[in-house]
């Protein structure tokens, strides 16, 4: 992958290009930005690489591509987001564009080659662009995959005091405690925002227990430890199999004779029969 710039930096011409282009020696990705696979062919990360070229020097992966980069979300988008440090850059189909006058050196980095901007900023970021319970669990990844800085988070808000992120990042760490819901599965996080709408002591998520009876910890979906309760959220792909209805009533046994409740519910009674699950769950933790 390359820009027209670094194809000149290597003794090509003009002339030398587009000769090459015609010959299918070189593919153009974007104006300005050449591959020498198709661009069929390019593997996501190519197409990164192609949208941070075609916006021009300094410009960065950012927002929610970033954070898919560094592994702190995945993304669906078909849109790539970039980000440059100046008002104004050329449109580009398939990439949005974000415009910045505060992003400097400290706020970038290269990941797998790829200039992007910083886990912080991209955190910074994804606060403007998807939903509380979304940055919460980016906040989440982030901290277990030992890459989050508070002090560096607190630079991005001491940097940017006018833009919304600010409140919203605040908020998030007066208010959540940072890796303490890393929710694992979309019926996992379902079950979260459940309990998060009855009035209710919150559980703590995915933890282990040692039962203190002789054999070893278990791993728990949800957990309230002063109630002594557990609820495990039964997915197919990970409760479903022979071996784990083999294991998983030896599991309960065991928890109940060491003195806790532990439940199970499923995704089509936590997605279409909450009305049964909320008051099990209030009856349990409040007792």
């Amino acid at each position: 992958m390359a820009a027209v710039e670094q194809l000149r930096a290597l003794g090509l011409s003009g002339a030398a290009i587009r000769k090459r282009a015609a010959a299918h020696r070189l593919h153009r990705i974007h104006r300005g930005v050449y591959s020498i696979v198709p661009k069929r062919l390019l593997s996501r990360e190519g197409h990164w690489m192609a949208a941070v070229l075609a916006c021009g020097p300094d410009a960065v992966l950012s927002h929610r591509t970033a954070a898919a980069l560094h592994e702190l979300r995945g993304t669906y988008r078909s849109r790539i987001e970039v980000t440059v440090p100046r008002r104004s850059t050329r449109n580009h189909n398939g990439i949005q564009v974000h415009r910045s006058t505060t992003l400097t050196e400290a706020d970038t980095t290269v990941v797998s080659g790829i200039p992007c901007t910083s886990v912080a900023r991209t955190l910074f970021d994804l606060a403007e662009v998807i939903s509380r319970r979304a940055l919460e669990r980016a906040f989440d990844q982030a901290e277990i995959l030992e890459v989050f800085d508070l002090t560096a988070i607190q630079d991005q808000l001491a940097r940017n005091p006018t833009r919304p992120a600010k409140r919203r990042v605040q908020q998030l760490l007066e208010e959540y405690y940072i890796g303490s819901a890393p929710t694992q599965s979309e019926l996992e996080e379902a079950f979260f925002a459940l309990c998060r709408s009855v009035d209710a002591p919150q559980p703590e998520v995915n933890v282990w227990i040692d039962l203190h009876d002789g054999e070893p910890p278990i791993w728990a979906d949800f957990v309230w430890r002063r109630q002594r309760v557990i609820v495990e959220t039964d997915g197919k792909k990970v409760h479903g199999t022979q071996q784990a209805r083999q294991r998983d009533p030896r599991r309960d046994q065991r928890a109940i004779v060491a003195g806790w409740r532990p439940i199970r519910t499923t995704w089509r009674q936590v997605k279409f029969r909450p009305h049964e699950l909320r008051p099990t769950i209030v009856k349990l933790v409040n007792g």
